[in-house]
C-alpha cells in the first residue's frame, strides 16, 4: 500500500506496543466468540477486560483480486480514499478527530481483502465507531483527494521500480499465476492508476464494501453484548447489494516453469524462485511448513548455513510459504554477488532437491517443530496481532480453533511427511526464476 498511514499514536501507540496477550490467550480457553449479524457480516469478539484499548478490524471482499481486468490498482486506490473524507467530515477533520483521542483509523487493500482498522481507548470507543461507520458507509471520494492520492501512488510505484526486490516480485507474479489476478501487481502500474476515475472508485466501493463476505473482529475491553448493540446501531442501514458477490477462481497448482532476467546496473543480484503452493486448509501445509523452516527458515536452516555461512555466497537467503484465500505461493529468495550467482543458485537447487531425496535428521525435525510451535503465541501478543489473526482465520475459513489445530498438526509431522511433501512441492525444476542485476 502507498501513502501516509494514521497509525496509533501517543499513549495508545505505547500501550499497543507493550501489552502482552499470550498468557491471557492461553488461560482463557476459546480465543473469541463468533456470530453472524442480521446483515450477514460475521462478528468475532475477543473480550479482554484487562486491556483498556479496543481494536476493531473490518475485512471486506474488496482486495486486488477484485480489480477489473482493465483497471489494475482500483482496489488499492479505493482503500486509500475511504479515509480521506466522508459525507460528514473532510479527510483532515477525520485525522484530527481520531488523533485528538490518540487513536488510529486506517484502511488498506491487500490481494484478497480490504481491511479497515480502528484502535482507540475504551473511553473513546463511541467516537471511534462513529468514524468507522462513516468510512465504511459514506466515503465522499473528493476529487481533489483522488487527484492527490493518484499522484502519491504513482510516485510510490516509480520509487518501487528502483527496488530490485519489488521488480523481481512483480516479474515473478505472472509466471506463478498466469491469467489469474494473483499474477498482477495489487497497486497497479503508473499508467493504469493514472486512468482510474472517481466513477470507477464509487462503483467499486458500492459493489465490494459490503457486509456479506465481511468479518468484524473486536478485541479489548468490551463485552459481546455491548459491541453487538453499538455496531447494530451504527450499521443498521449497511446491507448487501442486490448483485451476488462474484466467485474468484482458484489458480492452477501446476504451471510451466519459466525464467526471466532483468538487467540493472547493480552491485549484487536478486534472485527469486517461485511456484504455486498450497493453502493452510490442505493437510500437507503442516509438513510443508516444517520443511520450509528446515530449508530456509532462519539462521539454522540449510540454505543459510550452506550458502551464507559456509560459502559466503549470499547476503540473504530464505524460503517461505505465502498463503492466500484462493491460492498460495512458495518463494525462495537470494541476494548475492553477481559473480557468485551461478554457484549460489546451484547450491540452493541442490538443497531443495535433497529435501525430497533424503529424510531430514531427527534433530532438524525437532528444532523446526519446537520453533514453529513455541513461536506461535508471538502472533497473538498484542491486541492488534490478535485481531489480525482472528480476522485471517475467519477470512480463510480456518476456524477459531486454528491456533490449537496448527500446533497439534505441526507436532504430528514426521520425517517421512517432510520428505514426501518436499518431493512434491520443492522440486527446483517446477520453480520459475527471476534474476535482477548485471
Amino acid at each position: 500500500m502507498s501513502g501516509p498511514r494514521r497509525a496509533a499514536s501517543g499513549l495508545l501507540g505505547v500501550m499497543l506496543a507493550g501489552i502482552c496477550l499470550a498468557g491471557a490467550v492461553l488461560a482463557a480457553g476459546p480465543l473469541a466468540h463468533r456470530e453472524v449479524l442480521p446483515n450477514g457480516a460475521v462478528l468475532i469478539v475477543a473480550e479482554r477486560p484487562a486491556i483498556p484499548i479496543v481494536v476493531v478490524r473490518v475485512s471486506m471482499p474488496g482486495g486486488a483480486v477484485r480489480n477489473p481486468a482493465d483497471a489494475p490498482g482500483l482496489a488499492n486506490l479505493t482503500a486509500e480514499l475511504v479515509t480521506r473524507g466522508t459525507a460528514h467530515r473532510s479527510g483532515p477533520e477525520l485525522d484530527r478527530a481520531i488523533e485528538f483521542v490518540g487513536g488510529g483509523l486506517d484502511a488498506g487493500a491487500g490481494r484478497d481483502s480490504v481491511i479497515v482498522t480502528l484502535s482507540v481507548l475504551k473511553k473513546d470507543l463511541s467516537l471511534g465507531l462513529d468514524l468507522l461507520a462513516e468510512v465504511l458507509r459514506e466515503p465522499a471520494f473528493p476529487a481533489d483527494e483522488l487527484a492527490r492520492k493518484v499522484a502519491d501512488i504513482q510516485a510510490s510505484l516509480r520509487r518501487a521500480e528502483q527496488n530490485p526486490d519489488t521488480v523481481a516480485a512483480r516479474t515473478l507474479g505472472p509466471l506463478m499465476f498466469p491469467g489469474h489476478p494473483y499474477g498482477l501487481p495489487p497497486a497497479g502500474t503508473v499508467e493504469s492508476v493514472g486512468r482510474l476515475t472517481r466513477e470507477q472508485v464509487v462503483a467499486f466501493h458500492q459493489r465490494y464494501y459490503r457486509p456479506d463476505g465481511a468479518s468484524i473482529v473486536v478485541v479489548g475491553d468490551v463485552t459481546t453484548a455491548e459491541i453487538r448493540q453499538a455496531l447494530r446501531q451504527r450499521l443498521a442501514g449497511w446491507k448487501a447489494p442486490a448483485t451476488r458477490l462474484p466467485a474468484v477462481p482458484r489458480p492452477a497448482i501446476t504451471v510451466p516453469a519459466q525464467t526471466r532476467t532483468i538487467t540493472r546496473d547493480l552491485t549484487q543480484t536478486t534472485v527469486l524462485l517461485g511456484r504455486p503452493s498450497i493453502r493452510q486448509d490442505d493437510p500437507d501445509y503442516y509438513p510443508l511448513a516444517v520443511a520450509t523452516y528446515v530449508l530456509g527458515g532462519g539462521s539454522a536452516s540449510r540454505l543459510y548455513t550452506r550458502v551464507r555461512e559456509e560459502r559466503g555466497l549470499a547476503y540473504s537467503v530464505y524460503a517461505s510459504v505465502q498463503p492466500g484465500r484462493y491460492g498460495a505461493s512458495y518463494v525462495v529468495s537470494l541476494q548475492t554477488r553477481t559473480d557468485a550467482v551461478a554457484e549460489a543458485l546451484r547450491l540452493v537447487r541442490e538443497e531443495m532437491s535433497r529435501m525430497g531425496r533424503e529424510p531430514i535428521a531427527a534433530a532438524e525435525l525437532e528444532l523446526a517443530k519446537s520453533y514453529l510451535i513455541g513461536s506461535f503465541p508471538l502472533r497473538l501478543d498484542t491486541s492488534g496481532k490478535l485481531a489480525s489473526f482472528l480476522g485471517a482465520v475467519e477470512d480463510n475459513g480456518l476456524g477459531l480453533d486454528y491456533a490449537e489445530t496448527y500446533k497439534a498438526r505441526i507436532a504430528r509431522v514426521t520425517t517421512a511427511d517432510v520428505q514426501r511433501v518436499a518431493a512434491r512441492y520443492l522440486d527446483p525444476a517446477t520453480f520459475s526464476s527471476v534474476m535482477v542485476g548485471k
